[in-house]
């Protein structure tokens, strides 16, 4: 664990909310969600803060049964394409601080027009994956 005391990044160590008020930071690793899955079991009551940086669209659907999931643009252009109710709805972040708040249970991917920078606060527990081709 990294003390709570230290000058932290977003693009090198996320933080883990708690339901009782905790915030603890975890270091990014290429172990990041074995380590993060280690600690925390399987993440109920707890939100993700993370950040990546797409260059490529997703080659995979995300949902999150557990919560709605915020979504903010830092820079580039970005569409999320949210699968509701049997359509595609596309939603553009293409400002700095745009943001969406995906919908509790919402299957999305995402599309990037450019190098883009996106801070997400994730209800992780039960996430699931699917492949695009589906």
């Amino acid at each position: 664990m990294i003390s709570k005391m230290t000058l932290l990044s977003v693009k090198s160590s996320y933080i883990v909310l708690e339901d009782n008020g905790d915030a603890t930071p975890i270091a990014v690793s290429d172990r990041f969600y074995k380590d993060l899955e280690h600690q925390f079991g399987d993440f109920k009551g707890k939100r993700l803060i993370s950040h990546y940086t797409f260059e490529k669209d997703w080659d995979s659907w995300e949902m999150h049964p557990a919560g709605d999931e915020f979504v903010c643009l830092l820079s580039g252009q970005i569409d999320f394409i949210l699968e509701q109710d049997g359509a595609e709805n596309t939603v553009p972040l293409n400002a700095p601080g745009a943001y969406l708040l995906v919908p509790r249970g919402t299957w999305y991917t995402v599309r990037v027009h450019t190098l883009s920078s996106v801070l997400f606060i994730t209800p992780g527990q039960g996430t699931q994956h699917r492949s695009l081709l589906q």
